[in-house]
């Protein structure tokens, strides 16, 4: 995954198909419900194996973006949290049940916006993702990312 796109180029570009406002509000809520339940659905085969995967995101988030790095370790150790936290036999129901309706959500916001998602183009761009949330809240909070 050698790539020299800078942070701020990787977002401009997903950005590109993200512009209509119905659509980004969709994203708000359904790309970090995207992330709870992928990890939710590792957790399923074993807490480890969703830590790892956190872990493995948070090598290539880095490598992009210390602040956003650290803004993703924040969330993945609260989403970590409360899966650890859930009665283990609702994980993976639930889980599944947020996948599927969250990414039900994430296509009706690109039929509203008209364009296809990013990740079509570029399977990284699953990695974009909530990087592209976290930058509205780095935004509104002035950090520099």
């Amino acid at each position: 995954m050698s790539d020299s796109r800078s942070i701020h180029e990787l977002l401009e570009q997903y950005s590109e198909s993200h512009r209509n406002p119905v659509n980004e509000l969709i994203h708000m809520v359904c790309v970090p419900l995207i992330v709870f339940s992928l990890l939710g659905l590792l957790w399923a085969l074993h807490p480890l194996v969703a830590a790892a995967a956190a872990a493995a995101a948070m090598v290539y988030y880095f490598k992009l973006s210390v602040p956003f790095a650290k803004g993703m370790l924040i969330m993945a150790l609260v989403m970590l949290g409360v899966l650890a936290a859930l009665p283990p036999i609702t994980v993976l129901p639930l889980s599944i049940a947020i996948f599927v309706l969250a990414w039900v959500g994430q296509f009706i916001g690109h039929q509203i916006e008209g364009r296809k998602p990013s990740f079509f183009d570029d399977l990284r761009f699953l990695l974009i993702g909530p990087l592209f949330v976290l930058s509205f809240l780095y935004r509104r909070l002035r950090w520099a990312y």
